[in-house]
């Protein structure tokens, strides 16, 4: 990133004393003064949920590239790098191009938001959610999708007064400082993204939440599609199955891991059908699924960090995730289930987390599954939980868990514990190196896949 745009984003950090503040007015203010960038998008699919907001804009994306579209996207946080938030997707000819936004442009809208709002309070989400929004507005698409920061009602990017289609994944417990400690208030907080006469998706949800919603949208005419009465995904001989009133579609599995992602592609699939203005065919389906990628959700990393260590039976399996709450904690030890089914290896959990979240019920999941936890700091942020609270919580549901200080010291754990006879002795699989997840926190995520290169 160069020293302009970094020095202008920490700028933008100082402009509120509040990380998070939930309220519209402020950047409703600065679109004025920009003249209403907001207003000038082609179709907006808007993305909001608690789990799989990632993995199902994912999909959306390659679905519509696949006919040809050319799409923005804007998602938050990033990984390694702030232009990764913002893509701008080209018009071509036979298909669509683009990437994330280049530096002299983000450098230079960024510039022009900071003058437009001048000293006014302003959360950082707020001001890069209108930067994003401005670029978008001056490069031709046939589609954009946004994907909500936090929450939905009060979100930075519910500004967009007629999306096309709003879709809403599984909510459950996160944020709940700023949403509610009930799961009828946070989806009080999601339902907020429902517009009267906009069609809305919405994915499998716990009774509590979905009752929220239907009675949301039942005040506002919006008209569901609801995952399990209006529209099913599963898997059928290896296939990815998807019904609705339009018909069965027979497509091939998603490219993306782990069975939650069959109700990640039904989601979007369910959403694309309902773009009126901007058709999709069942091929642009099928190439779209196979050809969807989303870092750090259950990512295999091909070239693991510190495999140069000398593991005794050959390298580890190393798997990378940035979910950080019980209800992502539970579709990853569902799908490493899966793969202990097909390969029985060993596993081991790398874990970063932040120190509000609740660490407890993360590992509770992976009580019968993991051998052992490692914990490691939050890289790159004071704000997250000790290796001592870590490990206190994994104990406390069972886990043995050892504090370390870097990902390079983990993998040594790791390989010292997988080797020792007492594990060889214990160990159904004995020649076999072990299956380690790095989880619990995306700024985890990000340092991981900067060492990966």
């Amino acid at each position: 990133m160069t020293s302009q745009t970094d020095a202008i984003l920490d700028r933008l950090t100082r402009l509120h004393p509040k990380k998070i503040d939930l309220v519209l007015d402020r950047i409703e203010r600065l679109l004025a003064a920009l003249g209403h960038p907001e207003r000038k998008l082609p179709p907006v699919i808007q993305v909001g949920g608690t789990n799989g907001k990632g993995s199902v804009t994912a999909f959306l994306g390659a679905m519509l590239r696949a006919e040809g579209y050319g799409v923005h996207v804007y998602t938050s946080p990033h990984l390694m790098r702030f232009n990764e938030r913002i893509v701008i997707g080209e018009q071509a000819s036979g298909g669509s191009s683009g990437g994330p936004i280049v530096e002299e442009e983000l450098a230079h809208i960024l510039a022009e938001c900071e003058q437009a709002n001048g000293d006014a309070p302003i959360t950082f989400f707020e001001i890069t959610t209108a930067a994003a929004l401005l670029a978008f507005s001056r490069h031709p698409a046939d589609a954009v999708i946004l994907e909500v920061g936090l929450g939905g009602r009060y979100d930075a990017t519910n500004v967009i007064a007629s999306p096309a289609v709003t879709l809403i994944t599984p909510i459950g417990y996160d944020h709940t400082d700023f949403l509610g400690n009930t799961l009828g208030k946070i989806a009080f907080e999601k339902a907020g993204l429902l517009k009267s006469g906009v069609p809305a998706i919405i994915g499998p949800q716990i009774p509590e939440a979905l009752a929220v919603i239907e009675q949301e949208a039942a005040r506002l005419k919006t008209p569901l599609s609801i995952h399990g009465q209006d529209f099913f995904s599963y898997e059928q001989h290896g296939r990815l199955i998807f019904e609705d009133d339009r018909g069965l579609l027979d497509l091939p599995l998603p490219s993306l891991k782990g069975r939650h992602q069959l109700d990640n592609a039904g989601i979007a699939i369910a959403g694309v059908r309902h773009l009126s203005a901007i058709p999709v065919s069942n091929k642009a389906l099928d190439l779209g699924l196979a050809a969807a990628t989303w870092p750090a959700r259950l990512q295999r990393l091909s070239q693991p960090p510190f495999a140069a260590l000398p593991w005794r039976d050959g390298l580890p399996e190393v798997w990378l995730d940035g979910g950080h709450n019980p209800m992502a904690a539970r579709a990853l030890a569902n799908a490493l289930a899966e793969f202990e089914e097909v390969a029985s290896l060993p596993l081991y959990l790398i874990v970063s987390i932040m120190k509000n979240k609740d660490i407890r019920g993360f590992l509770a999941p992976f009580r019968t599954l993991a051998r052992g936890v490692v914990a490691l700091p939050v890289p790159g942020s004071s704000a997250g939980a000790s290796v001592q609270d870590i490990c206190a919580a994994a104990e406390g549901v069972g886990l043995a868990c050892t504090p370390a200080e870097t990902l390079a010291s983990a993998f040594a754990l790791i390989k010292e514990k997988s080797e020792s006879p007492k594990a060889s002795q214990n160990a159904q699989n004995i020649m076999a190196s072990p299956r380690i997840l790095i989880c619990g926190s995306l700024y985890l995520a990000g340092h991981v896949l900067a060492q990966n290169g």
